[in-house]
């Protein structure tokens, strides 16, 4: 297909495929004269990848070459791939380092001790998710809101259950490509349905025990 049929293809623009292909994200398509070049099903599949990084994901175009590198490493397994893509994504602040952040590693490392995950390959002190744990853990702590390892046990055991859904619905994807792209897309597009279902179920939850007709009456 021409560059243009590509860009009604792909939802993308013919100046923003173009762009991509200066920076390395979307590899050339087969010279067929000195200013055309055909593209195929491939390119497609990379697009969609490369927007799912970009445009969905937010992550800066550096980042998402270093994911496409990764998965052209033949080197690294499919998991490492995987981690690759969802490391890229952004990631909140950091707080910083005092007591409250020393309790707060300490309360972590408990917590993952005890779930049998301080061992899980990718996911050591440098991960942008356990930085993420430690700085919402720390806050919870200055705050002086509960956050022993009894408390964020139950939200770890339901983190894993929604894991293997994640990594459900990503299987039902083929090919590499498109498993890495469903891996950025599907952590950035369902973290708004976990948020809101979880308010939902906060609401029924409330009703049942303090609302009018609740047991507690």
């Amino acid at each position: 297909m021409k560059l243009a049929e590509l860009a009604r293809a792909s939802g993308l623009s013919r100046a923003t495929i173009k762009y991509y292909l200066r920076e390395d994200l979307l590899p050339p398509g087969e010279y067929v004269t000195a200013t055309q070049a055909e593209y195929d099903e491939s390119h497609l599949q990379r697009l969609r990848l490369v927007r799912a990084l970009i445009q969905v994901g937010r992550v800066p175009v550096a980042s998402a070459r270093e994911v496409l590198r990764a998965l052209e490493d033949e080197s690294l397994d499919h998991n490492s791939r995987l981690g690759t893509a969802v490391w890229a994504l952004p990631h909140g602040p950091e707080s910083a380092e005092d007591g409250s952040t020393l309790e707060a590693r300490r309360t972590v490392g408990a917590l993952l001790e005890r779930l049998g995950w301080e061992h899980t390959q990718g996911y050591g002190e440098e991960s942008p998710a356990y930085r993420m744990l430690v700085t919402a853990v720390t806050t919870l702590h200055r705050l002086g809101y509960p956050c022993a390892v009894e408390d964020l046990a139950p939200y770890a055991r339901a983190g894993h259950q929604l894991a293997v859904s994640d990594l459900d619905l990503i299987e039902r994807y083929e090919s590499p490509d498109r498993q890495l792209e469903a891996a950025v897309a599907l952590t950035v597009l369902y973290e708004p349905v976990l948020l809101s279902l979880r308010r939902i179920a906060q609401a029924e939850e409330s009703n049942r025990r303090f609302g009018q007709g609740s047991a507690r009456e």
